[in-house]
């Protein structure tokens, strides 16, 4: 079992496709066109699995904050 340094690290900061599109609340087939096309979070290839820090999902989301449809993308 991982244990905590820090309240705000997630006990588990890599998650797989399927868990990062869940935490986007995504469909793991949007997350994976969007990684195709490089609109998507940053990841990590571990071997050969692609895996999400929760801090790049964080980031991301964050970096597409809008308060306006007619905000430029």
């Amino acid at each position: 079992m991982t244990t905590k340094s820090d309240d705000k690290e997630p006990d588990k900061p890599f998650l797989n496709t399927v868990e990062a599109a869940a935490w986007l609340r995504l469909t793991k087939n949007t997350l994976e066109k969007m990684r195709v096309h490089g609109r998507g979070p940053e990841y990590r290839k571990h071997g050969r699995y692609v895996r999400y820090h929760i801090e790049d999902l964080v980031e991301w989301s964050k970096a597409n904050k809008r308060r306006s449809t007619s905000d430029e993308d």
